[in-house]
């Protein structure tokens, strides 16, 4: 599986990926996650254009897609009822979606992101169990709770790396 920076022309093919992992979470009993549009085609230009929207691509077809950000993340500075692993700088993934016939794109983004970075930090909703699970799998500690803007909960993990 191939990893690289999502451009304009990615876009009809993320927002199918993206309507797929909906369909995943709905059918997993996630109904409280990406929800009212949400992430919306306007999301993905701003991942684009700020250059963190990333695709994965399988046979040259897109497959996956997530935001790889640089800290520091707004909604990471207060964190309830834990600690994060530690202070130090990260990256952060946000929107990730994969088609659902294909399987190995968590683990693909997990070894892009750590040869970016030492420290990852992910935030999901306490009803996606199968995000939980591939974090749990893959060595993030649950740190504690974050709030979004909007005021929503979720789960904070981390991984870091020596």
């Amino acid at each position: 599986m191939n990893v690289r920076s999502a451009i304009p022309a990615d876009i009809p093919a993320i927002m199918t990926v993206l309507e797929a992992a909906k369909g995943i979470m709905r059918a997993s009993g996630n109904h409280g996650q990406w929800v009212n549009g949400y992430p919306s085609e306007e999301v993905v230009v701003g991942d684009i254009s700020a250059q963190v929207g990333y695709v994965l691509e399988e046979s040259g077809k897109v497959v996956g897609y997530f935001a790889f950000i640089p800290s520091p993340e707004p909604t990471y500075a207060k964190i309830y009822g834990g600690r994060w692993l530690d202070d130090g700088p990260y990256h952060v993934i946000h929107r990730i979606g994969s088609l659902p016939q294909v399987h190995g794109v968590f683990a693909a983004i997990m070894d892009f992101a750590f040869s970016e970075d030492r420290s990852i930090r992910i935030d999901t909703h306490r009803d996606n169990h199968i995000m939980q699970h591939n974090l749990q799998k893959h060595g993030f500690s649950y740190c504690g709770i974050i709030y979004l803007e909007s005021g929503d909960e979720r789960l904070a993990y981390q991984r870091t790396t020596l």
